[in-house]
């Protein structure tokens, strides 16, 4: 008996972090378009600027 609560426990405690890890890795709908924006907008100035190095 103690064995199997032993076991289940360990299982229990792998089911827990697997779903806190999918939840950690999943952005948020909301959260996740204004740091999107934000992040296009700075990839797009660094590339054009990176162009321009590159025709200098």
């Amino acid at each position: 008996m103690e064995k199997w609560l032993i076991v289940l426990g360990i299982w229990a405690m792998c089911a827990t972090c697997a779903v806190l890890f999918i939840r950690g890795a999943t952005g948020r709908s909301g959260k996740g378009a204004t740091s999107e924006g934000r992040a296009r907008a700075t990839s797009n100035a660094s590339a054009g600027e990176g162009r321009a190095a590159l025709n200098d």
